[in-house]
C-alpha cells in the first residue's frame, strides 16, 4: 500500500471472475508483504476508493467542516457568532422590558461578562451552550435571533 492509501481505499488483486475453479479471483489484500508478493508474481493489481455511506442521513455539514480542515495544510478560522443573533441580543437587552447591562445578563446566565461583551461583539468562537443560556434569558431564538412567541 502506497503512502496516500489509508482507511478509504481498497487494494484488490485479480480480476473478477465469478466461475470456480483454478480460475484467478477477485481478493482484498489485508498488508504490505501481500501486495508485494502479487507484484513478484505480477498478478493486476486495482486500487479503489471506499464510499462511507453510514452518516448519508445526517444532513449537517460539521462533518464536511471537519473533513475539510483536516485536508487543508493551512490554518482555517473557527466558526464565530451569527452576526444576526449577535445584534439581536443587543438589541433584546436593551429593550424596555429588559434593560440589562452585560454584567447583568452575564450574572443571569451564570456566565462572565467579558463572555457576554465578546458574544455581543460578533468575535466569540461559536459555543453553543452560551448561545443557549443567552437566548433562554432573553427569549429569543438562538438560530435566528428572532424573539420567542411567549408561552401561556
Amino acid at each position: 500500500m502506497s503512502g496516500n492509501d489509508g482507511w478509504d481505499s481498497v487494494t484488490k488483486i485479480g480480476s473478477k471472475v465469478r466461475s470456480g475453479g483454478g480460475s484467478d479471483r477477485e481478493t482484498v489484500i489485508r498488508g504490505k508483504s501481500a501486495l508485494n508478493a502479487a507484484q513478484r508474481a505480477g498478478a493486476a493489481i486495482t486500487t479503489e476508493k471506499k464510499f462511507a455511506t453510514a452518516n448519508a442521513a445526517d444532513k449537517g455539514t460539521e462533518g464536511q467542516r471537519l473533513t475539510k480542515v483536516d485536508r487543508a495544510d493551512d490554518v482555517i478560522a473557527p466558526q464565530k457568532t451569527d452576526t444576526k443573533v449577535s445584534e439581536a441580543i443587543k438589541k433584546r437587552r436593551a429593550e424596555e422590558g429588559y434593560k440589562l447591562t452585560q454584567a447583568q445578563l452575564a450574572q443571569k446566565c451564570n456566565v462572565s461578562a467579558n463572555d457576554i461583551k465578546t458574544l455581543e461583539s460578533g468575535a466569540a468562537i461559536k459555543n453553543q451552550q452560551l448561545l443557549n443560556k443567552v437566548c433562554r434569558v432573553l427569549k429569543i431564538s438562538p438560530r435566528t435571533g428572532e424573539p420567542l412567541p411567549d408561552k401561556k
